[in-house]
This record gives C-alpha cells, sequence and structure tokens, in this order.
C-alpha cells in the first residue's frame, strides 16, 4: 500500500492519522433514530458517536478516535474555562437524492479553523485531519443524516484548551472534537422574512479582537444583546463595528446582505472584526455568476436607511451554514425603524437561495467542485 503524502500544519510535517474505532453499545434504535429525525429541531439532539484527537506540545496531533457520545471529563484547572482558549466550525452533511452522503466546501471550514487556530493561540488540525474527522463521524452515523426536505445532519467540530494549569500562556495540551446533530429549518417559522434588532450599546468585536476568529467568546458578547432582541419581538441581533458605530458590522451569528435595485449585491468588507462566512463567500460567487455587480465595502446605518427609504435598497438579507439564507424584513432599534415588517421575501433573495441548496443538495451541477463525498473513500467521490 503506498503511504500517503505527508500534511504540513504550522511547519511540522506529519502523516495523516489513523483513527480507532469504539462502537458505542447504547446507540439508539432504528425506531429511536427516525422519531428523532422526524422533527429534528436545530442542535437538540446528537448521534451515538463522536471524534477525539489529542494534542501536546511534545506529541503534537495523536490518538484520533471515534467513540460512543458522551461528557468529557475535564479537570477544574483546565484552561478553557478560565481563559476561554476555544474555537469551533459548523459545516453541514446533506443526503442526496440517491442516498450518498455529502458536505459542501469543507476545506474552507478547515483554513478557517486554522485562522481561528492561530490567533487563539491553538494548535492547526491539517486540512486533510480536518476533513478524515467528518469522514469518520459520518461512517459510523451516516444514518443519521436525515433525507427531508430543509434538513442536514450538522458537524460541529471544536478544539479546547484541557491542560491543568492556572496561568495566562497558551495551554501545552489541547483536545479536538467533531460532535453531529441532526438538523431541521433553524429559525421555527423556517424561511421567512424575519425583524432583526440594533445593538446600540454593544459591539461584537473590535479592531485587532477576535471578530475574524469563530471562538465561543464571540457568541458569548452577543447573547446579552440577543436577548434584548428577543424582548424587542426580533429573531438576530446586528451589531455596528466597535469604532465608530456607524458601519454595519454583522448579526450575531450570519453576515448580512443588501440588493441595490436588481443588479448589485452589497456587503460589508472584511475588516478583521467579521467573520469570514463560508456560505457569504458562496453567495459572492453565486451572484457574480448571475451577472450581478458585487460590492464588498463600508456600509453605514445611514446608507442603509437612506436607501430603503429612497427604494435604492430593494432587499435585505443574512447568510450563515445554520440558516443558509434568511431573508430581512425590518431593522428596529431604539426610536429607529427600517423596512417593512410584512414585507415578503426579496426575488434575488430566494433566488441565491434556492441555488445555493440546490448544489449541496446535489439538485443543480456543481460547477464549482465545491462538493466533497462523505460515504465513500477520499478519491472515490
Amino acid at each position: 500500500m503506498t503511504q500517503a503524502a505527508p500534511a504540513t500544519t504550522s511547519g511540522t510535517t506529519t502523516f495523516p492519522l489513523k483513527f480507532s474505532l469504539t462502537p458505542s453499545t447504547a446507540a439508539r434504535t432504528e425506531i429511536e433514530r427516525e422519531e428523532i429525525l422526524a422533527d429534528p429541531g436545530f442542535g437538540k439532539k446528537f448521534t451515538d458517536h463522536m471524534v477525539a484527537i489529542d494534542w501536546t506540545l511534545d506529541e503534537g496531533w495523536h490518538n484520533a478516535r471515534v467513540m460512543p457520545y458522551g461528557p468529557l471529563q475535564l479537570d477544574p484547572a483546565s484552561s478553557v474555562l478560565h481563559y476561554g482558549q476555544e474555537i469551533f466550525e459548523g459545516l453541514k452533511a446533506y443526503r442526496h437524492a440517491d442516498g450518498s452522503i455529502w458536505t459542501f466546501r469543507p476545506e474552507k471550514n478547515a483554513e478557517r479553523l486554522q485562522r481561528s487556530a492561530r490567533r487563539l493561540a491553538l494548535p492547526e488540525l491539517s486540512e486533510a485531519d480536518f476533513i478524515e474527522s467528518i469522514r469518520q463521524i459520518v461512517a459510523v452515523d451516516g444514518d443519521w443524516v436525515p433525507s427531508a426536505p430543509e434538513t442536514s445532519l450538522y458537524l460541529r467540530p471544536f478544539m479546547i484548551a484541557n491542560e491543568s494549569f492556572l496561568g495566562v500562556r497558551a495551554a501545552h495540551q489541547v483536545g479536538y472534537y467533531v460532535i453531529a446533530s441532526p438538523a431541521g429549518a433553524y429559525f421555527s417559522d423556517g424561511v421567512a422574512p424575519i425583524k432583526i434588532w440594533l445593538s446600540t450599546e454593544y459591539s461584537r468585536a473590535g479592531r485587532g479582537g477576535t471578530g475574524a476568529a469563530k471562538c465561543g467568546g464571540n457568541y458569548a458578547a452577543s447573547l446579552l444583546p440577543q436577548m434584548q432582541a428577543y424582548d424587542n419581538g426580533c429573531a438576530q441581533v446586528l451589531f455596528l463595528d466597535g469604532e465608530t458605530s456607524s458601519r454595519i458590522d454583522e448579526l450575531g451569528g450570519m453576515n448580512v446582505f443588501f440588493v441595490h435595485g436588481t443588479d448589485t449585491l452589497v456587503t460589508p468588507r472584511l475588516t478583521g472584526s467579521i467573520l469570514e462566512g463560508v456560505t457569504r463567500d458562496s453567495i459572492l460567487q453565486l451572484a457574480r455568476d448571475r451577472g450581478l455587480t458585487v460590492e464588498e465595502r463600508d456600509v453605514t446605518l445611514g446608507e442603509w436607511q437612506d436607501g430603503v427609504a429612497s427604494g435604492a435598497i430593494t432587499e435585505v438579507f443574512a447568510c450563515g451554514t445554520a440558516a443558509v439564507v434568511t431573508p430581512i424584513s425590518q431593522l428596529k432599534g431604539p426610536n429607529l425603524s427600517i423596512g417593512d415588517p410584512d414585507a415578503p421575501a426579496g426575488e434575488i433573495t430566494m433566488a441565491l437561495r434556492q441555488e445555493l441548496t440546490d448544489i449541496q443538495y446535489g439538485r443543480l451541477p456543481d460547477r464549482h467542485g465545491w462538493l466533497t463525498r462523505l460515504d465513500a473513500p477520499a478519491g472515490q467521490a
């Protein structure tokens, strides 16, 4: 057998990891699993297994395994509990009409996990090992990938510092894990226009901070404003930049887009405080394919307000892995209202959403090579 080419991470050459398997003795029955898949919700139920890989300063990445899903054993002094040294990713496994299982642009998630790791002073996992970790959980829990419309298996890779040490330095011991959860629509009302709340008191991230990293601290900072959004009848919270409080940043968990007229798509440029979304990047490409003019630039709150009032801005939507594309009908805030809460979803918004999901579910040709098959060995997709 020919040895696979070595993977390189942070200047260290290592061969791809070999995974061991310990099957769960408490796996759900087919009937139990089907009951869950009939109404999965989002992030509420989890599959029977998980992936784990250990890292230490001396040994690097090692002990890759698929094991029964269950609690992690953490020492009370684990670094992650005190200094928040952790990162995560989110992607989905889709069942196509022929029963095969695919995922969407996993190499982009692997790259972003590496960028997040650099920012949080965590070790980088190679792209090959990241994708193989996804293959491994699907290999054992593939029956958990649902087939109903708008459903998928949500995959959550994450990395935590689990060294038992109370000191402000990068941890010398880390764990990487992958868990999986069958998923339906992200919002309870499904694909319908939502109202969002403008946070005027809080910022999601600041210059030189961790806004471009996918880490829990960014999301923790959004939770109080998100509660305010709920209190004001809104589904999500929108943040302005932390420097001038005038530029649109992003939502608590999604990027935001503006349609101008019928031919231009605008989204805030990546400033270091905005997460570089995989769905965001895909939407930009699909828009270019359609002949739309695409602009990544600063967008101010005033431009949004004036654009809607004049009719220059015809549609607004948010996007992310979990919710895919979600139309926005109204922005609310203290003494502020932009848009019509009863406005229907925009034509371009829904066309882009349909095209993206059609590619993900195999209903349209994958002309950009975005899909990776998970239920077949690498090289056989």
